[in-house]
C-alpha cells in the first residue's frame, strides 16, 4: 500500500467529477458550489482508555446541503483521514441524487482501530463523538443523520442514538437522527443485506440489456455467470448469497488472508461459517487456496465484483483483470487509471456511487419510517391478505376448480416490512440503471457509465440549486 499517501481518493472523484461535468451545460460557479465540500468539521477529543488519557481524532464532513437532512456512514479505522472522509461525502451527495434520495451527502470516521477496544471503550469514544456532533448540530433527523460503514454496525448506532435522546428531551422524531439500528430501536427490516442486495438488484437488471451483454460477450441473464467477490464483509457476503440464489456461480471468494476458488461454485454461508471457525477462509473443503489474495481479481470470470477498500484495481493490475463486468459494490475501489484501461479493453464498469447506493436507500426508508411511527406493512398487510382471499374464494367458485395450498399462499399474501422495503429497493436500482444507461446510450461521446452516473448527478443537484433560486 505504498502508493496509499501519493493517492488521493477526493482528487479520485473531482477528476472523474470534471471528466463528467464537461457533458452538462451548468454554470462553472454552479460546478464549483456541486463539487466543493460545504461544511468540514476536523475534532481533538480526550477519552480515558484504562488508566491513560487518549486523544481522538475524529471527522465529519457535509459536502453538499442542496437537500437536508445530510446523510452518510461513520467509519471506525486507523486509514481514516480528512481526504477519505471528504471524498466518501462527496460520493454520496452524487449516490442519493442518482437514486432519487433526497439527502444531501455526508461522511463521519474516528480514527482508531476497534479491534484495539473493549466494547466498554469503544462506547465512551462512540459516545464522546456524539457529543461533539451535538455540540456543533452535526447530527439531527433533520440535519444530518449518520449510519454504520467500516468498522461501525447495529450496537455503535444505538449507542449515538441514546446519547442523542438523553440531550434533546422530548424530541418527537429523535429515532431518525441514526439509521442502520436494530429493529427494537426503530431499525427497518431487510437494512442489514440492503447494499448487497442493491448490489445484486444493479447488476441484474445490467445483465438484462441485451446490447449490452452483446458488447460484453456475454449471454442475457445472470443464470450460469461466473462471480467473484473480493470482501466477505456485510457487502460480500449478501452480493454473493444473492447472485448464487439468482443461479449465477461464485467461483472465487477473497479476504485480507488469502482467497479461494472451485470452478464449481462456493456457498458463502459455508465459507463464513467456516472461517469463523478455523479464522481464515483458506484450507476450504474443495476449494483451491489462493496465498495472494490480490490475484483473486486477475482470475478469468464474467463477473468482479470488489466489495472491501477502496483503491484495490489500479493501474498497475487493471491490465491483467480477465473480468467482463466490474460491478464496485465498496466505495471508490478502481482508481481512474483503471477506468481508462477497463475502456480500452472494453470491460464494462458499474459505478460505485449508485450500485452500492442500496444500504443509502433502505436508510431513507428506516428514516421515513422513524417520522412516521409506524412500521410498514402494519396497515395494509391483513386488508391485502383479506382481500386476496375473497377474489380468490370468487374465482374457485366461478371455474368450479381449486387452487393448490402453495399457490394459495403465494396469491394470498401481504407484504411484509421486509418484502416492502424489497420492493422499493429493486424499483429504484432498476430506475437508476435504465436512467445512468440511456444517459450514456444518448451521448456517444460519454466514455463510460461512471461518467454518465457522474452526469445524472449534477444534472439533478444542479437543478436543485437553480431552483433554489442560485441563478447562474
Amino acid at each position: 500500500m505504498s502508493t496509499q499517501h501519493e493517492y488521493s481518493f477526493f482528487d479520485a472523484v473531482l477528476a472523474n467529477f470534471d471528466k463528467a461535468a464537461k457533458f452538462t451545460n451548468w454554470d462553472p460557479g454552479i460546478l464549483e458550489q456541486i463539487k466543493l465540500c460545504n461544511s468540514v468539521y476536523r475534532m481533538h477529543f480526550p477519552v480515558k482508555i484504562g488508566d491513560k488519557i487518549e486523544v481522538i481524532k475524529a471527522y465529519r464532513v457535509q459536502h453538499s446541503h442542496h437537500k437536508t437532512p445530510c446523510k452518510g456512514g461513520i467509519r471506525f479505522a486507523t486509514t481514516v483521514n480528512l481526504d477519505e472522509v471528504m471524498a466518501l461525502a462527496a460520493l454520496m451527495t452524487y449516490k442519493c441524487a442518482i437514486v432519487n434520495v433526497p439527502f444531501g451527502g455526508a461522511k463521519g470516521g474516528i480514527s482508531i482501530d476497534p479491534k484495539k477496544y473493549t466494547p466498554y471503550e469503544l462506547e465512551k469514544i462512540t459516545r464522546r463523538y456524539t457529543h461533539e456532533l451535538i455540540k456543533k448540530n452535526f447530527i439531527g433527523p433533520g440535519t444530518d443523520v449518520p449510519a454504520p460503514d467500516y468498522g461501525t454496525g447495529e450496537r455503535e448506532m444505538s449507542w449515538i442514538l441514546d446519547t442523542y435522546t438523553s440531550m434533546k428531551p422530548g424530541e418527537i422524531d429523535a429515532l431518525g437522527c441514526v439509521t442502520g439500528k436494530p429493529i427494537t430501536q426503530g431499525g427497518v427490516r431487510g437494512r442489514r443485506e440492503a447494499t448487497g442486495l442493491g448490489v445484486f438488484y444493479g447488476l441484474k437488471e445490467i445483465c438484462s440489456m441485451p446490447d449490452l451483454m452483446e458488447k460484453a460477450g456475454l449471454t442475457v441473464g445472470v443464470e450460469g455467470k461466473r462471480v467473484i467477490v473480493q470482501g466477505l464483509g456485510n457487502v460480500g457476503y449478501h452480493a454473493a448469497k444473492f447472485f448464487r440464489e439468482g443461479g449465477a456461480k461464485v467461483i472465487a471468494l477473497a479476504e485480507y488472508e488469502g482467497a479461494i476458488f472451485n470452478t464449481n461454485g462456493l456457498n458463502e454461508e459455508e465459507v463464513r461459517q467456516h472461517r469463523k471457525k478455523e479464522g481464515t477462509i483458506l484450507n476450504f473443503p474443495g476449494a483451491t487456496n489462493i496465498t495472494n489474495t490480490a490475484e483473486a481479481l486477475e482470475l478469468d470470470c464474467d463477473i468482479l465484483i470488489p466489495a472491501a477498500l477502496e483503491n484495490v484495481i489500479n493501474g498497475e493490475n487493471a491490465p491483467r483483470i480477465k473480468a467482463r463486468i466490474v460491478g464496485e459494490a465498496a466505495n471508490g475501489p478502481l482508481t481512474p487509471d483503471a477506468d481508462e484501461i477497463f475502456i480500452q479493453k472494453g470491460i464494462l464498469v458499474v459505478p460505485d456511487m449508485y450500485l452500492n447506493a442500496g444500504g443509502v436507500t433502505v436508510s431513507y426508508f428506516e428514516w421515513l419510517k422513524n417520522l412516521s411511527h409506524v412500521r410498514y406493512g402494519r396497515m395494509e398487510k391483513r386488508f391485502t391478505e383479506n382481500q386476496n382471499r375473497n377474489i380468490l374464494s370468487q374465482m374457485e367458485e366461478l371455474t368450479g376448480k381449486s387452487v393448490g395450498d402453495k399457490e394459495k399462499e403465494i396469491i394470498m399474501h401481504g407484504p411484509n416490512e421486509a418484502d416492502l422495503v424489497y420492493s422499493g429497493l429493486e424499483e429504484t436500482m432498476i430506475g437508476a440503471t435504465r436512467e445512468i444507461v440511456d444517459t450514456w446510450k444518448s451521448n456517444p461521446d460519454i466514455p463510460d457509465l461512471r461518467t454518465a452516473a457522474y452526469v445524472v448527478a449534477i444534472n439533478k443537484v444542479g437543478t436543485s440549486y437553480e431552483e433554489l433560486g442560485i441563478f447562474p
